[in-house]
């Protein structure tokens, strides 16, 4: 299932992994909205140098999906799985980190309740009473 996700007013392209049951987010449009940067494509290059040099593992675990993409034609674009993304943003000096950390947590626990379903809500009925 492919989605964008909305942080404050900028889109996100993300995809979801059935097997995994865990968001793919496009690593691009996370830098692009952390650090307002002109070219956040040559700016995740950079940073991508530097965390391979400093030994970090981000790099390794980054894949690419095909993600839509303003032109409407998609194309391999580096991604993410929730945890990926949380160590990129530690990476990324930006006082809209917290924010953004905060809104990540939301977006799982959202998934985390549309997957429990009716049974979650039950359960913590069930619980309240009990």
């Amino acid at each position: 299932m492919s989605n964008i996700k909305v942080f404050e007013v900028r889109k996100i392209r993300t995809q979801w992994n059935e097997q995994e049951e865990d968001w793919y987010f496009s690593v691009v449009d996370v830098v692009a909205i952390l650090t307002d940067s002109a070219n956040p494509r040559k700016y995740w290059s950079v940073l991508k140098t530097r965390l391979k040099n400093e030994g970090s593992e981000l790099t390794t675990n980054c894949s690419q999906l095909k993600l839509q993409s303003a032109d409407g034609k998609f194309y391999k674009q580096d991604v993410l799985n929730t945890k990926g993304i949380l160590r990129l943003v530690q990476s990324i000096p930006s006082p809209k980190a917290e924010p953004f950390k905060l809104w990540l947590a939301e977006v799982g626990s959202d998934r985390l309740d549309e997957i429990a379903g009716p049974e979650k809500q039950c359960n913590e009925v069930l619980i309240f009473i009990a």
